[in-house]
This record gives structure tokens, C-alpha cells and sequence, in this order.
């Protein structure tokens, strides 16, 4: 079976860390497995060594991609040799101050999501065995009664998270707010966003060739990774967060007088701008209405009507009559 490039990628970064003095590509093909293995000693033909030879180039261009600092050498023969300085590929010593190491124990903290709480642990173990100072924590003595966390209940998040990470296109059923069902996705995911208790991804969707968000508790069944690669570029900032407040009516253009149970739709009422009794068990309520409100007051389902404006009343019943229709 063939060796795995990213092993001969190392095999050959060690090797060129490992030595004191410049090795040739002759050397270096007897020296490591995996170019053993391609390349037998048996077999000189001129068309090997030409295969070798771009193989070991493309290596070498792709090591110093990752970082790595090369030096090419000629020695007195007239030779060409390689090697790569401890001191040239030793990065400079992390340090952090009081404060620093305690900003990161808070974050590590944070999560309750078993495989990144192991990573973060892990990683503050390592940074600790390598003299990062022990933080008093200012709030140890609260902690009990308030502590940073952010839950990740959803079954999507962790192959999503993978999924943006490693730029794989995924395929999941979602289900809107105003569908009875759902329907397929096919999404390439840019990055996850939690925003007031719940996880959002932005990403492209492919059928409809435009960014979309996703919320995460909407995603139905299981998320299946795709093979191949991104077909849209991949935004430097993606604004989630900015979207998301859009689309639930954060961002307010006008105002939407509604009626509203009594007792019920605390949310809605927490966002009032005046709460004032209607009688007979209702209440009405004058809410900042911006786009996305629609969708919002369909989850009260009986216990809301839209007063006006108008054109948010016949939202509301449209998006209910298909509801009830299945």
C-alpha cells in the first residue's frame, strides 16, 4: 500500500530537520520509505528519475508552503544538497501574562460540548507544562451561581463544525418555520454562530445559488458529508450574527400592533415597546417589525393576532393556512 503523502511529507521534513550537513536528493531518495517504495533501486531508468524528481520537488515546494525554511547548499563537487536549521524553523517562545491565562481558563470553560471541551483542556494541560502561569480567578468564589457557558444540544453541530473546518459540502434536511415538512439542503458551510442560546450556520446554498443561514434545532435527521469542493468563495467575514437579527425582525423598520393572549408570549413582550390590557383575557402590544416578524409570531400560533399593518396580518395567515394544509 502505498505511503500517504502527508507521512512522506514528514518523513521528509524530519529527515531534512534531522540532518547537520546537506543531503542530496540521491540521499534522501535511499533515505526515505516512501520514495523507496515509489521508486525502486532496481529500476535507474532515465523515466524514474524524472518522476522522482517532480515528486520531490512538489514536496519540497509544499513543506516550505507549510512554513518549513529549506536551504539549498552546493557543496565543493559541485552538488546540490538540502537541509532545514533548527534555528531557521524554531518558533519564538509563547508567553502569556495574569490576565491573559486567565481570559483563556474562562474560555475553556465555556464548553459544554464534549469533543471541544477535551481539545480545550488538552490544550490548557499543554500550555501550563510549558510555564503558562496558574490565574487566580477573580470569580471563583461565584462561580457556582454564574458561570460562562455556551450549550450545543443539536446532534448537527459537531459535523458541521468538521465540516467547516475541513471545507467539505454537506447535504441535511431542514424544515422552516412556516413548512409542515422538510426538504433537502445542499450547502457548502462557511462557519457556526451562536446567537442568543441558539447555533447558526451560514453557508451557500447550492440550489439556490445564495448565501443562507441555517438554524441548528431546525436541521432534521443526520448531516451527510459530499465529496468535492466549493463551488462559491468562501466570504473573509460571513456576518451571522447581522443576518440572523434581520431576518427575525431585530433590525425594526416600523411598528406592529398585535394582540396577545394574556399569560402567554413572554418573548414577544420582553421586545414590546408598550403592553396595554385589550380585555377578555388579551392583551395588545405595539412590537419594533422588521423583516422575518412573520415566521416569529407563527410559533405563538393561537394565542397571537396581527392587528396591523396589514401586510404582516396576511403573512401571518398565509404562512398558517400552509401549515395547516401539510
Amino acid at each position: 500500500m502505498a505511503i500517504a503523502k502527508a507521512e512522506r511529507l514528514m518523513n521528509l521534513a524530519l529527515c531534512l530537520l534531522g540532518t547537520r550537513r546537506p543531503l542530496s536528493k540521491r540521499e534522501l531518495r535511499e533515505s526515505i520509505e516512501a520514495y523507496l517504495e515509489a521508486f525502486r533501486p532496481t529500476d535507474a531508468s532515465a523515466g524514474s528519475d524524472e518522476s522522482f524528481n517532480r515528486m520531490f520537488e512538489r514536496d519540497k515546494d509544499d513543506l516550505r508552503e507549510l512554513g518549513l525554511v529549506i536551504e539549498t547548499v552546493e557543496n565543493l563537487d559541485g552538488e546540490v544538497g538540502y537541509l532545514a536549521r533548527r534555528d531557521s524553523n524554531r518558533l519564538p517562545p509563547i508567553t502569556f501574562d495574569a490576565e491573559e491565562a486567565a481570559a483563556l481558563g474562562v474560555a475553556a470553560r465555556v464548553w459544554q460540548q464534549a469533543r471541544l471541551a477535551g481539545a480545550a483542556s488538552g490544550a490548557l494541560q499543554k500550555l501550563r507544562a510549558a510555564g503558562m502561569p496558574e490565574a487566580e480567578d477573580a470569580y471563583e468564589d461565584r462561580a457556582g451561581a454564574l458561570e460562562p457557558r455556551i450549550p450545543v444540544h443539536e446532534a448537527a453541530f459537531e459535523p458541521l463544525m468538521l465540516a467547516c473546518r475541513d471545507r467539505r459540502p454537506v447535504v441535511f434536511d431542514y424544515r422552516k418555520a412556516s413548512a409542515a415538512r422538510p426538504e433537502q439542503r445542499q450547502v457548502e458551510p462557511w462557519t457556526l454562530e451562536c446567537w442568543r442560546g441558539h447555533w447558526y450556520l451560514a453557508g451557500w446554498d447550492r440550489d439556490r445559488g445564495a448565501e443562507r443561514v441555517f438554524r441548528l434545532s431546525r436541521i432534521t435527521g443526520r448531516v451527510r458529508s459530499r465529496a468535492g469542493s466549493f463551488t462559491a468563495p468562501v466570504p473573509d467575514v460571513s456576518t451571522v450574527r447581522e443576518t440572523v437579527e434581520s431576518w427575525a425582525g431585530e433590525t425594526a423598520t416600523r411598528t406592529a400592533r398585535i394582540r396577545l393572549r394574556s399569560g402567554a408570549g413572554y418573548p414577544l413582550r420582553a421586545r414590546a415597546a408598550s403592553v396595554r390590557p385589550a380585555g377578555d383575557g388579551w392583551d395588545e402590544l405595539e412590537i419594533p417589525y422588521g423583516h422575518g416578524l412573520d415566521a416569529w409570531l407563527v410559533e405563538f400560533g393561537p394565542d397571537v393576532v396581527v392587528v396591523e399593518p396589514a401586510d404582516l396580518r396576511a403573512d401571518v395567515v398565509d404562512r398558517l393556512r400552509a401549515v395547516a394544509a401539510g
